[in-house]
């Protein structure tokens, strides 16, 4: 079963761009973005925040997943049996979008390599970023416009590591703090080996660029269970110095 309708965006503004990570959606005129709601099946587990938001509205209906093409948005909710969508005087994800905004989410706080540190060719390198609510997350904030609360928690899902000599090292969390009991081992979650010096580079430096990915959570407050998902990317760049062993004697 789908069920389609339009509903107007009063939020943005014509020529506005959404600012989620591989989507952008621009709005001129006075055509309504249209959604569809397409039952859930097999439904959602009953940990699901729509479903829990149908069982205290007394479980007669269902979980629907909410798609809008023209904004990106994807989401789900609850509608009641014989019900129909209720017209948004608000998109949520606009809404979701305000509450990231407060949260004010910054690049990786880069803890290795150090700014004044020398590095080897050969050796590893282990890298890691410190964390904190707006380096790494999670962070949370509510935002409410046109009658919809949003509540978004956002946290990073990944790093991707542009080490400056062609190389690329795509990690998953935050890294491992090296220790001088690790000697010469290999970071266990997060490194590289430099093969070459950064002696021809300018300011004999190569330059390092971090960049997250941060996933967001968001679901509207009273809204039918209505919940989505949209990502936010920060970027922190950093030089490395790199040289060769110096042998003596």
């Amino acid at each position: 079963m789908m069920l389609s309708f339009c509903a107007e965006d009063s939020h943005r503004t014509p020529g506005a761009v959404s600012r989620r990570m591989g989507k952008s959606a621009t709005k001129g005129g006075t055509s309504a973005p249209k959604c569809t709601y397409e039952k859930a099946v097999p439904q959602p587990p009953e940990s699901n925040l729509a479903m829990k938001d149908g069982k205290r509205r007394g479980g007669k209906g269902a979980v629907y997943r909410v798609v809008c093409p023209a904004t990106g948005r994807v989401g789900t909710v609850w509608i009641p049996t014989g019900g129909t969508p209720a017209e948004p005087a608000m998109d949520p994800e606009v809404v979701a979008q305000k509450a990231v905004d407060q949260m004010k989410l910054a690049g990786p706080a880069i803890a290795s390599p150090r700014a004044a540190g020398k590095y080897t060719v050969g050796v590893p390198l282990w890298l890691w970023v410190s964390k904190s609510p707006t380096t790494f997350g999670p962070n949370t904030a509510t935002a409410t416009a046109g009658g919809v609360t949003v509540t978004a928690t956002a946290k990073v899902k990944r790093i991707v590591w542009r080490v400056g000599d062609g190389s690329t090292v795509t990690c998953a969390g935050a890294g491992t703090p090296y220790k001088a009991a690790y000697g010469m081992k290999d970071s266990p979650s997060c490194g590289h080996r430099y093969t070459k010096t950064s002696a021809d580079e300018p300011g004999g430096k190569f330059r390092l660029t971090a960049t997250s990915t941060w996933t967001v959570d968001w679901q509207v407050a009273g809204g039918g269970g209505e919940a989505g998902q949209l990502n936010e990317v920060r970027q922190t760049q950093a030089q490395v110095a790199v040289g060769e062993v110096q042998v003596v004697g």
